[in-house]
Protein backbone atom coordinates (compact mmCIF):
# COMPACT_ATOMS: atom_id res chain seq x y z
CA UNK A 1 0.00 0.00 0.00
CA UNK A 2 1.63 3.26 -1.13
CA UNK A 3 1.35 6.24 1.63
CA UNK A 4 0.65 9.66 1.05
CA UNK A 5 1.80 12.46 3.45
CA UNK A 6 -0.75 15.59 2.98
CA UNK A 7 0.52 18.46 5.21
CA UNK A 8 -2.64 20.44 6.27
CA UNK A 9 -2.75 23.64 7.09
CA UNK A 10 -4.88 23.58 9.92
CA UNK A 11 -7.48 20.84 11.66
CA UNK A 12 -10.69 21.98 8.84
CA UNK A 13 -8.20 20.37 5.88
CA UNK A 14 -7.28 17.73 7.94
CA UNK A 15 -10.43 16.83 8.94
CA UNK A 16 -11.68 16.87 5.27
CA UNK A 17 -8.34 14.07 4.50
CA UNK A 18 -9.56 12.26 6.97
CA UNK A 19 -13.19 11.73 6.49
CA UNK A 20 -13.34 12.84 2.27
CA UNK A 21 -10.02 12.11 0.76
CA UNK A 22 -8.73 8.67 2.85
CA UNK A 23 -11.68 6.22 2.05
CA UNK A 24 -11.45 7.37 -1.52
CA UNK A 25 -7.87 6.37 -1.61
CA UNK A 26 -8.04 3.56 0.46
CA UNK A 27 -10.81 1.86 -2.11
CA UNK A 28 -7.80 2.36 -4.21
CA UNK A 29 -4.60 1.08 -2.13
CA UNK A 30 -3.53 4.20 -1.06
CA UNK A 31 -2.94 5.21 3.15
CA UNK A 32 -3.50 9.16 3.35
CA UNK A 33 -1.73 10.40 6.92
CA UNK A 34 -3.11 13.88 7.23
CA UNK A 35 -0.54 15.58 9.99
CA UNK A 36 -0.98 19.67 10.28
CA UNK A 37 1.64 22.25 10.11
CA UNK A 38 3.58 21.52 13.63
CA UNK A 39 4.83 24.85 13.94
CA UNK A 40 1.05 26.43 14.09
CA UNK A 41 -1.35 23.37 14.44
CA UNK A 42 -3.33 25.84 12.33
CA UNK A 43 -2.54 28.53 10.16
CA UNK A 44 0.39 29.28 7.74
CA UNK A 45 3.91 29.36 8.21
CA UNK A 46 6.75 30.81 6.65
CA UNK A 47 8.36 28.84 3.69
CA UNK A 48 11.53 27.65 5.61
CA UNK A 49 9.87 26.36 8.77
CA UNK A 50 7.11 24.48 6.17
CA UNK A 51 9.72 23.30 4.03
CA UNK A 52 11.69 21.72 6.80
CA UNK A 53 8.57 19.44 7.54
CA UNK A 54 8.01 18.52 4.17
CA UNK A 55 11.78 17.35 4.08
CA UNK A 56 11.35 15.66 7.62
CA UNK A 57 9.02 13.38 6.39
CA UNK A 58 10.40 12.65 3.06
CA UNK A 59 13.76 11.80 4.51
CA UNK A 60 12.31 9.75 7.90
CA UNK A 61 9.75 7.88 5.59
CA UNK A 62 11.60 6.86 2.12
CA UNK A 63 8.61 4.82 0.45
CA UNK A 64 6.30 8.12 1.01
CA UNK A 65 5.45 10.57 -1.15
CA UNK A 66 4.50 14.17 0.43
CA UNK A 67 2.24 17.01 -0.85
CA UNK A 68 0.57 19.94 0.82
CA UNK A 69 -2.89 21.25 1.24
CA UNK A 70 -2.38 25.07 2.42
CA UNK A 71 -4.46 28.00 1.36
CA UNK A 72 -3.13 30.81 -1.05
CA UNK A 73 -5.42 32.98 0.74
CA UNK A 74 -3.54 33.82 3.74
CA UNK A 75 -0.05 34.15 2.35
CA UNK A 76 1.44 37.37 2.20
CA UNK A 77 5.20 38.15 0.91
CA UNK A 78 6.65 38.10 4.72
CA UNK A 79 6.08 34.15 4.41
CA UNK A 80 8.62 33.93 1.95
CA UNK A 81 7.72 31.73 -0.57
CA UNK A 82 9.81 31.16 -3.07
CA UNK A 83 9.33 33.26 -6.73
CA UNK A 84 6.79 35.15 -4.80
CA UNK A 85 7.22 38.20 -6.35
CA UNK A 86 7.93 37.29 -9.69
CA UNK A 87 3.86 34.95 -8.56
CA UNK A 88 2.02 38.06 -7.91
CA UNK A 89 2.96 40.09 -10.89
CA UNK A 90 1.05 37.08 -12.68
CA UNK A 91 -2.73 38.41 -13.40
CA UNK A 92 -3.62 34.95 -13.84
CA UNK A 93 -4.73 33.38 -10.76
CA UNK A 94 -4.43 29.63 -11.78
CA UNK A 95 -0.70 30.92 -13.37
CA UNK A 96 -0.26 32.42 -10.27
CA UNK A 97 -0.42 29.50 -8.15
CA UNK A 98 1.59 27.34 -11.08
CA UNK A 99 4.66 29.23 -10.29
CA UNK A 100 4.45 29.10 -6.38
CA UNK A 101 3.84 25.21 -6.60
CA UNK A 102 6.78 24.97 -8.91
CA UNK A 103 9.05 27.31 -6.62
CA UNK A 104 8.19 24.99 -4.04
CA UNK A 105 9.17 21.69 -5.64
CA UNK A 106 12.45 23.30 -6.84
CA UNK A 107 13.65 24.15 -3.70
CA UNK A 108 13.20 20.90 -2.03
CA UNK A 109 16.51 18.33 -1.52
CA UNK A 110 16.83 16.78 -5.20
CA UNK A 111 17.11 13.50 -2.89
CA UNK A 112 13.17 14.04 -2.18
CA UNK A 113 12.15 16.20 -4.57
CA UNK A 114 10.54 13.61 -6.44
CA UNK A 115 8.34 12.36 -4.28
CA UNK A 116 7.28 15.84 -3.50
CA UNK A 117 3.42 17.32 -5.04
CA UNK A 118 3.17 20.57 -3.96
CA UNK A 119 -0.35 22.04 -3.30
CA UNK A 120 -1.89 25.32 -3.06
CA UNK A 121 -5.54 25.51 -3.14
CA UNK A 122 -7.35 28.60 -4.84
CA UNK A 123 -8.07 30.61 -3.11
CA UNK A 124 -9.11 28.72 0.05
CA UNK A 125 -10.06 25.24 1.25
CA UNK A 126 -13.65 26.93 2.25
CA UNK A 127 -14.28 28.02 -1.47
CA UNK A 128 -14.67 24.09 -2.18
CA UNK A 129 -17.70 24.16 0.03
CA UNK A 130 -19.58 26.52 -2.63
CA UNK A 131 -20.43 23.32 -4.97
CA UNK A 132 -24.07 23.36 -4.38
CA UNK A 133 -26.72 25.53 -2.88
CA UNK A 134 -29.30 22.58 -2.43
CA UNK A 135 -26.72 21.24 0.15
CA UNK A 136 -27.11 24.47 2.08
CA UNK A 137 -30.67 24.04 2.29
CA UNK A 138 -30.51 20.34 2.92
CA UNK A 139 -27.74 20.53 5.78
CA UNK A 140 -28.09 23.92 7.53
CA UNK A 141 -31.15 25.18 9.13
CA UNK A 142 -33.05 27.72 7.63
CA UNK A 143 -32.98 29.79 10.96
CA UNK A 144 -29.32 29.66 10.90
CA UNK A 145 -28.85 30.61 7.05
CA UNK A 146 -28.90 34.39 7.92
CA UNK A 147 -27.04 35.14 5.41
CA UNK A 148 -29.27 33.68 2.20
CA UNK A 149 -28.81 36.64 -0.13
CA UNK A 150 -25.50 36.63 0.14
CA UNK A 151 -24.95 32.74 -0.36
CA UNK A 152 -27.74 33.19 -3.53
CA UNK A 153 -25.67 36.31 -4.89
CA UNK A 154 -22.49 33.64 -4.14
CA UNK A 155 -23.50 31.03 -6.55
CA UNK A 156 -24.90 33.29 -9.33
CA UNK A 157 -21.65 35.05 -9.58
CA UNK A 158 -19.48 31.98 -9.51
CA UNK A 159 -19.49 28.91 -11.42
CA UNK A 160 -16.22 27.70 -10.36
CA UNK A 161 -15.69 27.89 -7.00
CA UNK A 162 -12.25 27.66 -6.48
CA UNK A 163 -12.89 31.70 -8.29
CA UNK A 164 -14.32 32.85 -5.14
CA UNK A 165 -11.92 35.84 -4.02
CA UNK A 166 -8.97 36.64 -2.21
CA UNK A 167 -9.80 39.30 0.90
CA UNK A 168 -10.96 39.94 4.32
CA UNK A 169 -14.48 40.75 3.06
CA UNK A 170 -15.38 38.39 0.37
CA UNK A 171 -12.79 35.31 1.17
CA UNK A 172 -14.88 32.33 1.26
CA UNK A 173 -14.60 31.59 4.74
CA UNK A 174 -15.54 34.95 5.75
CA UNK A 175 -18.83 34.60 3.50
CA UNK A 176 -20.06 31.40 5.62
CA UNK A 177 -19.10 33.38 8.72
CA UNK A 178 -22.11 36.09 7.46
CA UNK A 179 -24.05 33.54 5.88
CA UNK A 180 -24.72 30.68 8.74
CA UNK A 181 -24.97 31.94 12.64
CA UNK A 182 -22.67 30.09 14.79
CA UNK A 183 -20.18 29.17 11.71
CA UNK A 184 -17.39 26.73 12.94
CA UNK A 185 -14.70 26.07 9.71
CA UNK A 186 -13.90 22.57 11.71
CA UNK A 187 -17.70 21.47 11.83
CA UNK A 188 -19.53 23.16 8.71
CA UNK A 189 -16.32 21.78 6.39
CA UNK A 190 -16.96 18.00 7.56
CA UNK A 191 -20.77 18.59 7.35
CA UNK A 192 -21.08 20.32 3.80
CA UNK A 193 -17.90 18.62 2.87
CA UNK A 194 -19.33 14.96 3.36
CA UNK A 195 -22.78 15.83 2.57
CA UNK A 196 -21.42 17.29 -1.36
CA UNK A 197 -19.34 14.08 -1.69
CA UNK A 198 -15.64 14.27 -3.43
CA UNK A 199 -17.21 13.03 -6.94
CA UNK A 200 -19.07 16.35 -6.81
CA UNK A 201 -16.46 19.00 -5.59
CA UNK A 202 -13.73 17.29 -8.22
CA UNK A 203 -16.32 17.93 -11.06
CA UNK A 204 -16.77 21.56 -10.19
CA UNK A 205 -13.48 22.90 -8.73
CA UNK A 206 -10.90 21.24 -12.23
CA UNK A 207 -7.61 22.28 -10.08
CA UNK A 208 -8.20 20.46 -6.98
CA UNK A 209 -9.42 17.50 -9.42
CA UNK A 210 -6.36 18.02 -10.96
CA UNK A 211 -4.25 17.44 -7.76
CA UNK A 212 -6.23 14.10 -6.98
CA UNK A 213 -5.52 12.91 -10.43
CA UNK A 214 -2.16 13.63 -9.76
CA UNK A 215 -1.99 11.78 -6.56
CA UNK A 216 -4.12 8.90 -7.85
CA UNK A 217 -1.44 8.48 -10.63
CA UNK A 218 1.46 7.95 -8.11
Amino acid sequence: MKRIIIICEGPTEQVFCDKTLSPHFISKNYHIQAPTIKHTRGGIVKWEILKKQIETHLSTDKNAYVTTLIDYYGLYQKHNFPQWNIAEKTINKNERINILEMAMKEEIDDAYQNRFIPYMQLHEFEGLLFNDINIFHQQIPPSDLIGLSELEKTFREYDNPEMINNNKQTSPSHRLDRIIAGYNKVIYGDILAEAIGLNRIRQKSPRFDNWIKILEQL
